[in-house]
């Protein structure tokens, strides 16, 4: 069986995040005093007291560019929460936010959307078998469904 891990937004794109993010604004950081903002550069919910800040994110759009492919019309930015500074990643290997229902959203290798699965709480390693049982994704992105913002990639191992 194969282990699929959550791919936070690494390091070097929350610093370009927090200068002008994929929308072109600046971030304004603010102090987290209730907690529980789901954080994409570590994978968690943030804790009272944390300074973060909500951000305008083009995941398939960066991916994309890095695979020297289009996305057309799938080019898509949204709002994500980071930390303002330093971030030492995810604690551990594994998929977060997986206790309530979310949808996988799955990619071709051209950056086209081949389709969309919702997933209840516990079936994330089979919706993600299943994903990529298809030759033709290339990477899954997890979204919440209430709002229907990026979580995380998960891409072809």
């Amino acid at each position: 069986m194969t282990i699929h891990t959550a791919r936070p937004i690494p390091s070097p794109v929350v610093k370009e995040l927090l200068t002008a993010d994929d929308a072109g604004r600046p971030a304004v950081p603010r102090t987290d005093d209730e907690g529980g903002a789901p954080l994409r550069c570590c994978l968690r919910r943030s804790e009272p007291g944390e300074r973060i800040a909500l951000v305008s994110y083009a995941p398939l759009r960066r991916w994309a560019a890095g695979n020297g492919v289009d996305p057309g019309a799938y080019d898509e930015q949204g709002p994500v929460f980071v930390h303002a500074g330093e971030c030492g990643g995810p604690a551990g290997d594994g998929l977060p936010f997986t206790n309530a229902h979310r949808t996988v959203r799955r990619y071709s290798a051209d950056g086209r959307i081949l389709g969309g699965r919702l997933v209840e709480p516990g079936a994330f390693t089979e919706a993600l078998a299943e994903a990529f049982a298809d030759p033709a994704v290339a990477l899954v992105h997890v979204r919440a469904v209430e709002y229907g913002c990026f979580l995380y990639e998960v891409r072809k191992e």
